[in-house]
C-alpha cells in the first residue's frame, strides 16, 4: 500500500498558461490529453467498401468504419489493423494516410488510413452486428455512426485512383483543405 496520499485540485501551474488537474500534496501535474483513434477504409477490387454495423456504444445500431482507440506502445498503424480485426475479422495492411480529423469537442484525433484485405474473408467481430462490402450508391447515409465516418468515406472517394494521396485535415467546425 502506498504512503502517499494525492489531493489534486484544478490550477495553472508555474510557467503554464492553462489550468490542470495538480496534486496539492506533491506538485504533480496530471496532463488529461486527447484520445487517438485509429481507423481504416478498406476497399475490395470492386471499389465496395468495408462496413460494420456497431454493436457497442456509442451508437449502437449505426454503420461505421473500422476505427478505434489506440493501445499504449502501439502505434497508429497497428491500432488501425489490430481495430479492423476487432470490428471485421480483416487482416489488412494500410496503403497510405488518409486524413486525420480533429474533434476538440469531445478532445478525439482520429487518424485514418486507406487499406486493402491481405487475406480475404471478413465476418462480425464482438463489437459488431454485422459487416458488409457496400458500394457506394449503398452506403446508409442517415445511419452513419459519426460525422468522421462521412468524412473518411468523402476523403477516400475523392482521392480515387491517387497513390499516395495528400492525407485531408478536417475539424468539427471547420473544413481544412488537404495541404
Amino acid at each position: 500500500m502506498s504512503d502517499h496520499s494525492f489531493d489534486f485540485a484544478h490550477k495553472i501551474p508555474d510557467g503554464d498558461d492553462r489550468e490542470r488537474r495538480v496534486c496539492q500534496t506533491c506538485g504533480f501535474v496530471d496532463y488529461i490529453n486527447p484520445k487517438i483513434v485509429a481507423g481504416s477504409v478498406i476497399a475490395d477490387g470492386e471499389g465496395r467498401i468495408l462496413m460494420a454495423r456497431r454493436a457497442i456504444a456509442p451508437r449502437i445500431g449505426y454503420w461505421t468504419l473500422p476505427a478505434g482507440y489506440m493501445e499504449e506502445g502501439e502505434s497508429v498503424d497497428a491500432a488501425a489493423r489490430r481495430e479492423a480485426w476487432e470490428e471485421t475479422r480483416a487482416k489488412i495492411e494500410t496503403t497510405d494516410l488518409l486524413g486525420i480529423y480533429s474533434i476538440p469537442r469531445i478532445s478525439q484525433v482520429q487518424i485514418f488510413f486507406r487499406a486493402r484485405l491481405t487475406e480475404p474473408g471478413v465476418a462480425a467481430g464482438p463489437e459488431s452486428q454485422e459487416v458488409a462490402f457496400l458500394a457506394w450508391e449503398d452506403i446508409p447515409w442517415g445511419e452513419l455512426a459519426f460525422p468522421s465516418v462521412k468524412w473518411a468515406l468523402d476523403d477516400h472517394r475523392e482521392r480515387l485512383g491517387q497513390n499516395r494521396a495528400i492525407p485531408a485535415m478536417r475539424s468539427q467546425d471547420e473544413t481544412v483543405k488537404p495541404y
